[in-house]
Formats: C-alpha cells, sequence, structure tokens
C-alpha cells in the first residue's frame, strides 16, 4: 500500500508544470549571492571606456558603472546590508567559460549580444549598439573593404568578427590571409608594428585604442562596416531566469529614470581617466531608442 501510494505522489509530481517547483525557490546566482554576500563581475583590463584599469587596481569603465549599480540593487532586493563586489578578469576566448561554470556571475564589459551566443549565455538589455569595420595604419592607404584582397588582417580569438571576416573573405573572394590574436590590445599591437595590416573590431573599440595612442593620425578606421551594427549586453548565464529578471529590472529603472544618459555622457562625451581621452561620441538615435524601449532578447 505506501508503495502504490509513493508511486502515485511520483506520477502526480511528474505531471505537474516545469516551473512549479522552483516557484518558490531563488535562482542559482540570486541564491548564492544571497548565502556568499557577493558578486562576482567579470572585466577586462584595456576595452575603454566599456571596461579598463585606471589608476587604481580595481576596474573602472561604462559597463563597469552600469554593473555595480544593478549590483546595489540586487543588494536591496535580497536584503543584504553589505554586498562585496569581486572582479574576475576575462578574456574573449574564455569568457563564456568563466561564465557558465560559476567564476563570475556576470560580464561587465563589450559582449555582443548574437543568435548563435544565446545558445550558451543570455544578455541583459542592451547597452550599447555597434558595428564592425577595421583599423589600419594611415600610411597603408586602406579605406574600403576591397582594399584588404590579399592582406594580412588579425582578428581577436573568440569575437563575432572572426565569422564576419571569413564570410566576407570568402563571398568576395578576397584572399586574405587570417591572423587571430588572444586579445584586442594584442591584435591592435599588431598594426601598430606592420605584423597585420589591419584588425577587424567593433568600431567603438577600435577609435578607443586609436584614441589611447596619443597619435591618431597614424591611423585610418575603415569607410565601410564589414558588419552591420549589433547590441552589447551584460552577459549572464543561460537559463537563470531569475537574474536576469534583475538585471533587466535594474537596468530597466537606469533607463526610464534618464539617468543613463547622464551616465552615457560621463564615459563617452566627456574627459575620461586616466589621461583625459574624450571620444565624442554624442547619443546616437538607435541606442537611445533602446534605452526608451529595452528588449529582452531571451524571451524569443
Amino acid at each position: 500500500m505506501l508503495r502504490s501510494t509513493l508511486w502515485l505522489l511520483l506520477f502526480f509530481f511528474s505531471l505537474l508544470p516545469a516551473h512549479a517547483a522552483s516557484d518558490n525557490t531563488q535562482p542559482p546566482t540570486l541564491e548564492t549571492i544571497a548565502r556568499t554576500g557577493t558578486i562576482k563581475l567579470g572585466y577586462a583590463d584595456r576595452n575603454l571606456p566599456f571596461s579598463y584599469l585606471g589608476t587604481g587596481t580595481e576596474p573602472i569603465g561604462y559597463s563597469i558603472e552600469l554593473c555595480l549599480r544593478v549590483a546595489d540593487s540586487i543588494k536591496r532586493r535580497l536584503g543584504l546590508p553589505e554586498l562585496k563586489v569581486e572582479f574576475v578578469k576575462r578574456t574573449p576566448s574564455n569568457r563564456i567559460t568563466l561564465l557558465n561554470d560559476g567564476t563570475m556571475d556576470m560580464e561587465c564589459v563589450a559582449s555582443t549580444n548574437t543568435e548563435e551566443r544565446r545558445k550558451a549565455v543570455w544578455f541583459s538589455y542592451s547597452h550599447f549598439i555597434t558595428g564592425t569595420r577595421y583599423v589600419a595604419l594611415k600610411s597603408s592607404g586602406l579605406k574600403t573593404v576591397a582594399d584588404l584582397a590579399g592582406r594580412t588582417v588579425v582578428v581577436t580569438t573568440g569575437t563575432i568578427n572572426i565569422s564576419q571576416l571569413n564570410v566576407l573573405n570568402r563571398k568576395l573572394g578576397l584572399n586574405i590571409a587570417v591572423l587571430q590574436n588572444d586579445s584586442t590590445e594584442g591584435s591592435f599591437d599588431m598594426v601598430t608594428e606592420n605584423r597585420a595590416s589591419a584588425f577587424v573590431m567593433d568600431d567603438i573599440l577600435l577609435r578607443s585604442f586609436v584614441a589611447e595612442t596619443g597619435r591618431p593620425d597614424d591611423y585610418v578606421i575603415s569607410d565601410e562596416y564589414l558588419a552591420p551594427p549589433q547590441p552589447y549586453g551584460l552577459m549572464l548565464r543561460h537559463g537563470d531566469t531569475g537574474f536576469r529578471d534583475a538585471v533587466n529590472e535594474a537596468l530597466g529603472q537606469i533607463y526610464a529614470s534618464g539617468e543613463i544618459e547622464t551616465i552615457y555622457d560621463k564615459w563617452f562625451n566627456a574627459p575620461i581617466a586616466p589621461d583625459g581621452i574624450n571620444l565624442k561620441r554624442p547619443l546616437p538615435g538607435d541606442l537611445k531608442e533602446a534605452f526608451r524601449r529595452p528588449v529582452d532578447t531571451t524571451a524569443e
């Protein structure tokens, strides 16, 4: 009789919707944060102005500031008296692994939100939009996509720029020799040192690297896009709906209040530490619209 009753109970619970058992429990990331009193934020040390090391030992930047605002919101949400922020350095090639194995809870850099990536990770509401171009030395005479024919071009391992360049290479028959470097700064340095003719990367990051050199007239950024503009988002663990909702709720409040425009101008339209570089990039219309009507790309 007891065995029959247990079997019937197991059968009954197997018929319940999958979410029923988790309705009254905290999602994994929020549960871990509540238990440890720590949130782990992924950063890059040279992705100005999104995430980089200034004069101190902790990262600063546009994405970092947004993540810290999110962390403060989560602290209040969980009723924690204190919330320790632990910064975790990541690279383009290991960021997804570090996120999904729990080494970091949220990546606060400049990762493009693509359909392919959403199979492995989730993204917050968009916080930036940019397209793909290339940078070259002005002395090279390169300006267009066609100018890359027969050249050696570098891309950074783990970025979507690899597939974008390979598609163009095949489609247009450019016979480009494609090299890979483990870091964005290493890729840029290859152009500076004449070890590659061009570096294909997100437009805004290329402009930041050029500005950092202090010799912007030595470089040229391509007239044409190699791929159309796509959004950046804060990268989150796949399937963690509770944490995604908490992050998007915090960002949504910043966007709705208009505070996001002040934060944006601070990093893109004013001198920033440590060298007073001003990127002079006014808030574009497509990004302003993304702030006005944020979209959850994980709810497809």
